[in-house]
């Protein structure tokens, strides 16, 4: 018998998508406290201060060339690029293993992720037709991951684990509209030139990815000109961390089995080494010893694609840091003074709420029942459709994305921007309430996992492997 059990003495091994599970719902929890912290701050005494505070100009001198702006913009621009590679090296690892790397399972959350992003513009645009407030059209069509992944996860004992996996392949698509969408529709005058040396660095990217480049370093400091680059060009910054994801490298250096033969050749030799030193309880004498696990770290390091490494680095980053850091630059409204009779009959209000909160639950439910009706999807196993409705309604919680894409709608009108703050977190809350709720009394019995097919076919925790 083993005289030192193996989960003990290392701790239980969980899969990838359990452990993003745990991290999404911790960071909503963050999330949902800094917001309420930033409104409470924002309606004290020290309000005026606080919004004077991330209107701070803060600059890079590098010889002749500076880059200077408020504090609030080097957090929408710069910190939440690192947001957008998160969402993009997610996209990716969905795209190439995860429920979006087959047609038929990714035709059910594409559906209802394109769904979502058609009504809520819909609704909105019928309601501001003209003037300024049109451009505010893609502010409803965004999903907050963190948030409605992470508030579904709160039912995880009541609900089919699919619904999970649902809903994040939902939101991961939709984030690919919402990029699409900035993109296409909210960029600036564009610099041909600026965009021309943009390119360049890209197609450099490209030529580290396909060379078998696999240290961070060099992605890391083309990443960052190659954001430079876009935030002078006139398209926003933050599409370049997207665009630097798919160029990270997913393939590791050795394959499973190639790993596996290390393992035992190292265990054999650390084995060795254990027998001849019996004398000693330290093995700090041994250099051998030390080379070994030397030599084991590295190839557990080499076993894993640099993109996982990386989204693996970066994902607490952005959940616990940038994320909240943004709320805070963003959501500081002074609640106690806000007329809110007045502002939420306003079109750009009411635009927002019953695009988020009908426009995604109509849009969401419909094309997911469209797909399944002209057989292009099925339900997931265990799912069903009163399960759908639920999720559709979470999917109104448009809270980062939304206040992102609101920003940059209304970057030179504060007050339509503050009329769309409040109709965000008013149809967040709602969502949220609505989707809690509905799946708490119409799901029945409580769900439970589904069974892998084999070993190999979905990872640990239902979720499959990088290939070789």
């Amino acid at each position: 018998m083993n005289q030192y059990p193996l989960e003990p003495l290392f701790g239980r091994i969980i899969g990838p998508f359990e452990r993003f599970l745990r991290q999404t719902t911790a960071g909503g929890i963050v999330l949902i406290c800094m917001t309420l912290l930033t409104l409470a701050v924002a309606s004290s005494p020290w309000g005026d201060a606080y919004r004077h505070l991330w209107e701070t100009p803060i600059g890079i001198d590098i010889g002749p060339h500076a880059v200077k702006m408020p504090l609030h913009v080097w957090v929408n621009e710069g910190l939440m690029a690192l947001f957008f590679l998160l969402v993009g090296l997610e996209l990716k690892r969905e795209i190439m293993v995860g429920e979006l790397a087959s047609l038929r399972n990714a035709a059910l959350p594409v559906a209802g992720a394109l769904g979502g992003m058609l009504a809520p513009a819909l609704i909105y645009f019928l309601l501001n037709r003209s003037g300024p407030a049109s451009a505010g059209w893609g502010v409803p069509m965004a999903t907050d991951i963190a948030f409605s992944v992470g508030i579904l996860v709160l039912l995880a004992w009541r609900i089919p684990r699919n619904l999970i996996i649902f809903l994040t392949a939902l939101a991961i698509a939709d984030d690919l509209g919402a990029v699409l969408v900035i993109a296409l529709f909210y960029t600036q005058t564009i610099d041909m030139m600026l965009l021309g040396v943009g390119a360049g660095i890209l197609s450099i990217l490209v030529l580290f990815n396909r060379g078998g480049i696999r240290h961070p370093l060099p992605y890391a400091i083309l990443g960052v000109l190659l954001w430079v680059a876009f935030l002078r060009s006139g398209i926003h910054a933050t599409l370049a961390g997207v665009l630097l994801a798919f160029t990270i490298p997913a393939r590791p250096v050795y394959t499973p089995h190639q790993f596996d033969e290390q393992l035992k050749e190292m265990r054999d030799a650390f084995h060795a080494e254990t027998v001849s030193c019996e004398e000693t309880d330290t093995p700090l004498g041994v250099y051998r010893m030390s080379a070994i696990a030397e030599n084991l770290e590295k190839a557990s390091s080499e076993v894993q694609s640099p993109q996982q490494r990386m989204e693996h680095h970066l994902s607490p980053w952005v959940t616990f840091a940038i994320i909240p850091l943004f709320a805070m630059a963003n959501a500081g409204l002074n609640v106690l003074e806000m007329p809110f009779r007045e502002v939420i009959v306003q079109p750009v209000t009411l635009g927002v709420i019953l695009g988020l909160v009908l426009g995604k639950f109509c849009g969401i439910a419909s094309f997911a029942w469209l797909a399944v009706k002209l057989r292009l999807s099925r339900l997931p196993r265990g799912v069903s459709w009163r399960h759908i409705l639920g999720a559709a309604w979470l999917g109104g919680i448009g809270f980062t994305m939304s206040l992102f894409i609101g920003q940059l709608a209304f970057a030179g009108r504060p007050d339509l921007f503050e009329n769309v703050r409040i109709g965000i977190i008013l149809a967040s809350l709602v969502s949220a309430i609505l989707g809690l709720a509905w799946l708490y009394f119409s799901a029945g019995k409580p769900g439970r996992s589904v069974p892998n097919s084999g070993p190999c076919a979905a990872g640990s925790e239902g979720e499959k492997t990088v290939p070789d």
